[in-house]
């Protein structure tokens, strides 16, 4: 695997003796001074350039990083499924190389990379040719913090877990397996993690991000609750399913509970009861028509 200043080298020797790229400036996990190092991390970089339209024309530019063993053009992709073709601002190219390393490269017209720079948590200038690029400083990145809910949106979470409950539990009734595994993972479980990314605010005074998908669970959970949210996945068997509900019926309680105590916020016990008694007659096969 190339390092790290090899990579930076080749960006930038290209990006020096091409005079359509103006600038250069690099975000993503490699330009967050808070996550710690590894060699999987992408390298997300940006080219200021004049026009978009030459670098579209005739990719041979492209053939200094070396051959991709798979690439994707997220633009083109929009365009498959119906979205504009116009590619006159910008393009990214994502680029993953036999070696292991991956190169997501934009390239944007000056005043769309200007926008991209403010916008972004986290940026860093690796050339800047003409002096366009602001002068940005890595921030905090406070948009990807754990936010401290309001009363509400507690409500809506506790609510939307157990209400969703006996939409799984007809679909298992049925046999239905492809809906209870989408209904599951990806209505059920995300409630779970929310209130679990609200926990860990609380306990790192909502100064913390538990990263996309909330990858860092297992850093800032107590191992405890790491290893009972873990229990919470599932395969396709429907007593692991069930199993998988129950734990996390279990965990989203006690954090729940601690969540709506330490913000004074009330947890509705009732809604709770009334959802595990429906799922224990489900499971059991105890609704019979008189």
């Amino acid at each position: 695997m190339r390092s790290e200043q090899q990579m930076y080298n080749l960006i930038l020797e290209m990006a020096g003796e091409d005079d359509r790229i103006r600038a250069v400036f690099l975000n993503g996990s490699r330009a967050n001074p808070k996550i710690e190092k590894d060699k999987y991390q992408d390298y997300d970089v940006v080219f200021v350039v004049e026009e978009t339209a030459s670098f579209l024309a005739d990719r041979s530019w492209m053939e200094v990083f070396g051959t991709p063993l798979i690439m994707q053009e997220p633009d083109l992709m929009d365009v498959y499924n119906g979205g504009a073709q116009n590619f006159s601002n910008k393009y990214t190219w994502l680029m993953l190389f036999n070696d292991g390393n991956r190169i997501d490269l934009r390239i944007m017209l000056e005043e769309e990379a200007y926008t991209t720079c403010m916008e972004e948590a986290f940026t860093v200038s690796l050339l800047d040719k003409d002096g366009i690029l602001p002068q940005v400083l890595p921030s905090a990145g406070e948009q990807y913090l754990v936010k401290r809910p309001e009363a509400g949106q507690y409500r809506a979470c506790c609510n939307e877990f157990f209400w969703c409950l006996n939409n799984l539990a007809k679909g298992i009734a049925r046999d239905e397996l492809p809906y209870v595994m989408e209904m599951y993972h990806s209505v059920i479980h995300p409630e779970l993690r929310k209130m679990l990314d609200w926990y860990i605010g609380i306990q790192f005074d909502f100064s913390v991000s538990t990263g996309k998908m909330n990858k860092y669970f297992k850093k800032y959970l107590p191992s405890e609750i790491y290893k009972r949210y873990i229990s919470t996945y599932t395969d396709g068997e429907y007593e692991h399913i069930w199993s998988a509900v129950f734990n996390a019926c279990d965990l989203f309680h006690q954090i729940a509970s601690l969540v709506g105590s330490r913000l004074g916020f009330v947890y509705y016990d009732e809604e709770e009861r009334n959802t595990r008694e429906y799922l224990l007659k489900i499971k059991h096969d105890r609704y019979v028509i008189e």
